[in-house]
């Protein structure tokens, strides 16, 4: 093999994984039909949803940094699903990750599930809603004690909901 083949062959490669990146992902309702507890149609979902909430939660989107109240959210609580409202983050497991978003270093008991994202082609973890199916965000392994996870989560995707006094 010359170096022309093997730089040639190369930049094939790169191109393929940028053209599967830019491939658009079925949403999570669409691949998991009939997998979830709550399931809805395209129109029922956009009805129920924001517009943001939607392009997060269906389409897998991600919100900007620094954009979500939630980031800022310090009381006692539960982060629950803004699809379908399952408590998915305890309040004293989220910690400020510098990131932009709502960080948290373990989600509830069977309250999240995850697969493998290759859209920015290197894998990565999507964490989705265990009970609707919504996309959350991804989950890291550079977070601190006692998991070392940072489950790097869009606010717009989740609720507050205070814990009662």
């Amino acid at each position: 093999m010359n170096r022309r083949t093997f730089l040639l062959s190369g930049a094939a490669v790169a191109a393929m994984g940028g053209l599967y990146a830019l491939k658009p992902s079925p949403t999570p309702a669409v691949a998991g039909e009939g997998e979830f507890e709550v399931t809805y149609s395209e129109a029922e979902w956009r009805s129920m949803l924001t517009p943001d909430q939607y392009a997060v939660l269906r389409q897998e989107a991600t919100e900007r940094p620094y954009t979500s109240p939630l980031l800022y959210e310090k009381r006692e609580g539960t982060f629950n699903c803004a699809g379908c409202d399952l408590p998915l983050y305890a309040s004293e497991t989220k910690y400020d990750s510098g990131t932009g978003w709502p960080s948290f270093y373990d989600s509830l008991p069977d309250a999240v599930g995850t697969k493998r994202d290759f859209k920015l082609v290197l894998p990565r973890t999507e964490v989705h809603c265990r009970r609707c199916g919504g996309h959350l965000g991804h989950v890291f392994n550079d977070g601190p004690p006692p998991t070392g996870l940072r489950h790097c989560i869009n606010g717009v995707a989740l609720t507050f909901e205070a814990q009662s006094a």
